[in-house]
């Protein structure tokens, strides 16, 4: 009862901004998304009331309902938190409105059914003033209490996407999609994040990765929620749709990685195979290996124009920032450049065709040594399908990079 008598002199002592016409001495902004949490959302209030009059900040408390039935929105507002009603149902949709609709220089987001512990937001400010644009707090180097995560989340789903995440964006977090995190706002309103669903997550950390931010970790305890009712989190469907988002954002992984390693290995099969049959240890590799070869190319060459056409459309849509090393490759391959160059290959390719023919035709289109003829068949029809691919891809590069090429 004493603590609740104190938080509530707190509220009258610490109005919100909005009341007292202060909104920009703000520091800092708590966001918490609410679904029907009734339960526990006047409870991460309170603590994030005594958390902001205890370290001295200046700062606001925000709820983003996202279509709460349980009578939340009241509870919230009577606790002294200001309340942002959004239509459009999500995670990512909740906490965008929320941070629109903040006036600190910093904004904590934390989900509202007391997982988390807000009284420990001193340690993420003081990251945040020391500039650190992006401040994640880690369960995992934290301390996870009995029954806060499923064995699932944190043995198996967390670090297989939390490791996959730092091999695609060169990071080391230790806890991508822990839900306790702090930033500056401007930094973040900065990377124009526009999903809905638990991927907001992944993409507020992928897209801060990209465009360099500063990061910090803390290390938080993790508690059992509140809840009386099963968690919005839906284990395999949220954790496929992490996944794909994160791939989304790393075409250099999903397509010139596999790429260069397709060409690279066709290549090396062409160059051991064209001269003539060759046996390692007790393994003989012949004309079926070597067109095993040039079919690896052909989808290696594939698979670069699409990296190249996938760049170019996340980068008109803002999906991905500007890369110096992707802007100088697509200002090479312009429409001449493609056109040129498919022709040469083309051209090389039917020369080798014929000349397969040529030799055909000198046993007067009868049997004849087929190794020999598939030597230059191969390699002849490798080139002209690639000749071919990198023509018209030209003119689907040139499309995507319109604006660019004319401007």
């Amino acid at each position: 009862m004493l603590v609740k008598e104190r938080l509530n002199t707190d509220r009258q002592e610490h109005p919100s901004p909005e009341a007292d016409g202060a909104a920009d001495t703000v520091e800092l902004s708590i966001v918490m998304p609410c679904l029907n949490e009734a339960a526990t959302i006047e409870t991460c209030i309170d603590k994030a009331q005594a958390a902001l009059a205890s370290e001295g900040i200046v700062g606001e408390i925000i709820v983003a309902d996202n279509g709460s039935t349980d009578g939340s929105r009241d509870i919230a507002r009577q606790a002294g938190a200001r309340v942002v009603e959004v239509e459009h149902r999500g995670y990512g949709s909740a906490l965008r409105a929320g941070i629109a609709a903040s006036h600190g220089t910093y904004v904590i987001m934390g989900d509202s059914d007391d997982s988390y512990d807000f009284g420990e937001i001193g340690r993420f400010v003081e990251k945040l003033r020391a500039g650190h644009q992006l401040v994640m707090g880690t369960r995992l180097k934290g301390n996870i209490l009995p029954g806060a995560m499923p064995w699932l989340h944190r043995w198996v789903g967390n670090p297989v996407l939390t490791w996959l995440a730092n091999l695609f964006f060169g990071t080391r977090l230790s806890d991508y999609h822990c839900g306790l995190r702090g930033f500056d706002r401007q930094a973040i309103n900065s990377l124009g994040l526009n999903t809905s669903g638990m991927e907001f997550a992944s993409e507020m950390v992928a897209k801060a990765a990209l465009n360099q931010l500063s990061m910090a970790e803390v290390p938080i305890t993790y508690h059992p929620d509140g809840r009386a009712r099963p968690p919005h989190l839906r284990t395999w469907h949220d954790g496929w749709r992490h996944l794909q988002f994160l791939l989304l954002l790393s075409p250099n992984w999903v397509f010139l990685y596999p790429a260069l390693l397709f060409i690279g290995l066709g290549i090396l099969g062409m160059a051991v195979l064209l001269p003539g049959p060759q046996t390692i240890g007790p393994v003989g590799l012949d004309v079926h290996t070597l067109l095993a070869a040039g079919i690896a190319i052909i989808i290696g060459s594939q698979i670069l124009t699409l990296w190249l056409t996938a760049h170019l459309f996340a980068r008109n849509i803002k999906l991905l920032p500007e890369s110096q090393f992707f802007e100088n490759v697509s200002n090479r391959f312009t429409l001449g450049n493609g056109i040129l160059v498919g022709t040469i290959f083309a051209l090389i390719g039917l020369a080798l065709i014929l000349w397969a023919l040529e030799m055909w035709a000198n046993v007067q289109f009868d049997a004849l040594d087929y190794q020999q003829a598939l030597r230059r068949l191969i390699p002849g029809l490798v080139m002209l399908a690639v000749g071919v691919q990198v023509f018209f891809a030209s003119f689907i590069v040139s499309l995507l990079n319109f604006k660019v090429t004319f401007r």
